[in-house]
């Protein structure tokens, strides 16, 4: 059971780490919607 909850545990991590890149990396056509990044995410961009 505790393998499993690490196993899963990893994949979340991955996961919302993956959707913090693509969010960082790009934005949002109506400026007034952008939504506001958590500390750290700007290391993240790629331009």
């Amino acid at each position: 059971m505790k393998k499993l909850i690490y196993k899963i545990g990893g994949i979340v991590a991955c996961l919302s780490l993956m959707v913090t890149v693509m969010n960082v990396n790009s934005s949002c056509m109506i400026f007034a919607h952008q939504p506001k990044l958590p500390k750290g995410a700007e290391k993240l961009r790629k331009f």
